[in-house]
Order: structure tokens, then C-alpha cells, then sequence
């Protein structure tokens, strides 16, 4: 009998009540050929491989990452709980010990979620990845994280949410924002003032195959990983690469897949993209799994899958060699924030650093507006503060108080908080105080 040499723990969520409808891409079959493919191939059977059921995540996990308007109920159904849960149920067989690696297969998906949430994007309401993360702060006490994010399109809700944490480094390997939604996610978009250099996106030209992808893994997420130290590494697990993907440009392989997952070796995998149900689901999923239990994954093999006719051209090798070159530098020496009033990323006024949004959901139609400040504390991470309208919600506030925050931010938000409940301007307020642990609402 085949043995794991790390045991590994599997979580499915196949999510049958939810589907943008009966055949969108992201619907219930994506996991229900993965399901029946691991069973006929008898992944269950090698001893240190086990199946786990899902959680349901409460309202304070999710409030505990995100602004949601008008409430968090508005925003999710019932199988966003149980997808998220699914990821914390991954992340507690970790941090209780009972598995050494685990696998979130579930679904809906979460990386184009974002700090402040009025609907659905990319097929996202929730970052199940963010949600897990902070669950895991919140019950575990602070960790330097790493994530990932090997979705063929840029995690740019991920990399929202972290913006401007110091102790999250968020990696993404994507298809070129020039070629595909949602456009955004370059080299010079490296975090805000306190975290320069802790976002680091890696965008790759269409076409991009196996070698493009391992060699940007080797010579630029790998490097950065051993400086930074994480405590964690999470790999949001994105399978739209592949070259059968109905909705994307690249020629990843299972094999690339599994490949992939050995050399970054990451503690908690969980599934975002991937819409070829049949021809790549199935294969890439088995790989992962294989890779992560470190099983013989060398026999994983899509039908009719030559890889001569998959390979990337020269031009496609020439280019990524040079990101390989370039990008590490912008981790280890970022260029200083120019906090002027014509930077891209935000401009510094006063003690605080703001930044003016246009954010459209996509899947619900709806557009946002939204200033996002900062305060420039001197002691820590300092106070965040939202405020944010959209043609769903009039104007509304949110108010973080980080964790680890100084006595002073905490004492801000309070004060800033009463005053806005005194002025009446916002529509609704949520306020989170991660620091106490103090969640509130308002609505007028």
C-alpha cells in the first residue's frame, strides 16, 4: 500500500444550491469530476490521505476581513459560509496538528473579493483565502503569511486586502493584465507605504507553458520566500492556466501543476479557478494532491496531452527570462513610495496616505466609488478608514482598527466613529477593532 510522506487532508464543497446559473463556468461540476476522479483513482486508499468535511464560517469571520454593504447577509448566501469554512477547516488541520498539508476543493471562489464588498466580481463575494488567514491570527496570534496565488488571473482582491500589511506577502502568477480580466496586477504595484515590496505581481505573456511557469518559480517567488520566512505559505490554487481552460491564453500542464506544488511546497492549498470541468479539473486536482502528499504524481496525464504542442515559442522564454532578472529586486530593494499628487499609488496628505478607487463588479453590474485612507502612524500599522458609495449603497463608512494597533489609532477610531454617528452623512457604518475584538454596526 502506498504510503504519504506528508499526511494530507482533503476538504470538498462542491456547492450544489449555487451557480451564476446552469451553465456558467462556475458551477457544481467543477468539483463533481475532481470528486469521482480521486476516488476511482484511489487517492483515499494511500494511508496518510484523508477526506474532511467543510465548516460554516459565522458572520464575525467574515466582518473580521471585510466592510460589507449594506450588511454581510445582503452579500452572501449560505454556501459562501460553507466555502469559507472549508478553508478554515483546512488551516485548523494544520494549526491543531492533525495533518501536515491540506486542500481546500471548494467552492465559490474568492481572490477578486476585496476589502469593502457591495456584491459579487470575477465570480467573487468573499476572499475564503483572507478569511482564512485572519482566522487563523485571530485563534493562533500573528504570523508572517505568504499567499501565493497561481490563478491565471491576478488575486487583485487579494492583494487589496494586504495592501498595506507588512506581515503578508502576496505573490501573483498571471496572465498578462494587457490580454485578460481584470487588467490590473504589474511589477510597479508593490504595496503601500508601510509594505513596499510585499506585493509582487508576475505577470506572464500568453502562451506561457510549463517551462515559463517553473522558471519564474525558481527565480522569483522561491528567492523572495527564503528572505521572507513565512510562518505559512498558502497557495490560492487557481487551475485556469491550463491549456484546455475555456476562459484563458496559457498551456500549463498537470504535470506543471504538480510540479509546481512540490517546489513551492505549500502548507494549505485552496482552490480558486478553473473552468475546463472535464479535461483538466480532474487531472490538474490529482497532481496537486499527489504533490502535496508527496506521492509519485510522475503517471498524472490528461487524454491526448503532448507537450511539443504546448511549449512556449523563444520570444515567450526571452520575456519571462527577463522578469526572472528584474522582479526579485523590487522585493528586496522596493523604490521609495512617491507620495506625491501625481503617484498611481496613493498620495500622502498630511498624516495620511490616501487612495481614490473605481471598483466594478462585473458579475452583479454594479460600480463603486471609493477613498481609502490610512493614518501614517508613527507606532504602528496605523488606522484604516473607507468610505465608499456605489449604485447599490449610498454613501457608507468603514472603520479598522488593525490588529496590533497602538493606543492612540485605537483611541482615532472610536473618535471617529462617534463623529460620524453624530454628523449623520453615512447611510451605514461598520465598524472592526481587531485589536479587542469589537465588531459593530449602524445603519440610519
Amino acid at each position: 500500500m502506498l504510503k504519504a510522506d506528508n499526511t494530507l487532508g482533503i476538504i470538498f464543497f462542491p456547492a450544489f444550491d449555487w451557480a451564476i446559473s446552469p451553465t456558467h463556468p462556475e458551477r457544481e461540476e467543477r468539483l463533481l469530476y475532481t470528486q469521482d476522479q480521486l476516488r476511482e483513482e484511489g487517492l483515499f486508499d494511500i494511508e496518510g490521505i484523508g477526506e474532511y468535511k467543510p465548516e460554516v464560517a459565522a458572520t464575525e469571520d467574515i466582518e473580521r476581513v471585510h466592510f460589507t454593504f449594506p450588511e454581510t447577509g445582503a452579500v452572501i448566501t449560505r454556501s459562501h459560509l460553507v466555502s469559507a469554512g472549508g478553508a478554515i477547516r483546512a488551516a485548523r488541520l494544520i494549526m491543531e496538528g492533525e495533518r501536515k498539508k491540506s486542500f481546500a476543493l471548494v467552492r465559490p471562489p474568492g481572490h477578486h473579493a476585496m476589502k469593502v464588498v457591495h456584491g459579487s466580481r470575477g465570480f467573487c463575494n468573499i476572499n475564503i483565502e483572507a478569511i482564512m488567514l485572519e482566522w487563523i491570527r485571530e485563534h493562533y496570534g500573528p504570523k508572517r503569511i505568504a499567499v501565493i496565488d497561481t490563478d491565471c488571473h491576478h488575486g487583485d482582491g487579494t492583494q487589496d486586502i494586504y495592501w498595506h500589511d507588512p506581515d503578508t506577502l502576496f505573490i501573483s502568477l498571471h496572465q498578462d493584465g494587457r490580454t485578460l480580466y481584470p487588467g490590473t496586477g504589474f511589477p510597479q504595484d508593490l504595496g503601500g507605504p508601510k509594505a513596499l515590496g510585499r506585493t509582487l505581481n508576475v505577470p506572464l505573456p500568453p502562451n506561457t507553458s510549463d517551462e515559463g511557469f517553473l522558471m519564474a518559480l525558481e527565480h522569483i517567488v522561491m528567492p523572495v520566500l527564503e528572505d521572507f520566512k513565512p510562518d505559512l505559505i498558502i497557495n490560492s490554487a487557481g487551475q485556469d492556466n491550463h491549456f484546455t481552460d475555456p476562459i484563458t491564453n496559457m498551456n500549463f500542464s498537470a504535470q506543471g501543476y504538480a510540479t509546481l506544488n512540490k517546489t513551492l511546497n505549500p502548507d494549505i492549498a485552496v482552490l480558486e479557478g478553473g473552468y475546463s470541468i472535464q479535461g483538466a479539473l480532474p487531472y490538474v486536482n490529482l497532481g496537486i494532491c499527489l504533490a502535496m502528499a508527496g506521492v509519485d504524481y510522475s503517471h498524472v496525464r490528461e487524454p491526448d496531452y503532448t507537450p511539443e504542442r504546448w511549449r512556449q515559442d523563444k520570444r515567450t522564454t526571452a520575456y519571462i527570462e527577463q522578469l526572472c532578472d528584474t522582479l526579485p529586486e523590487l522585493y528586496f530593494n522596493p523604490p521609495p513610495f512617491d507620495g506625491s499628487e501625481k503617484s498611481r499609488q496613493g498620495i500622502i496628505s498630511g498624516e495620511w496616505f490616501i487612495r481614490h478607487k473605481d471598483i466594478y463588479y462585473d458579475t452583479d453590474g454594479i460600480s463603486e466609488a471609493q477613498i481609502e485612507m490610512v493614518y501614517q502612524c508613527p507606532k504602528c500599522r496605523g488606522l484604516m478608514k473607507y468610505e465608499t458609495r456605489s449604485t447599490n449603497n449610498p454613501l457608507c463608512l468603514g472603520i479598522e482598527v488593525p490588529l496590533g494597533a497602538c493606543n492612540a489609532c485605537r483611541d482615532l477610531g472610536y473618535k471617529l466613529l462617534e463623529e460620524a454617528q453624530i454628523k449623520g452623512q453615512y447611510r451605514y457604518i461598520q465598524f472592526i477593532n481587531r485589536r479587542d475584538k469589537d465588531y459593530l454596526r449602524f445603519g440610519f
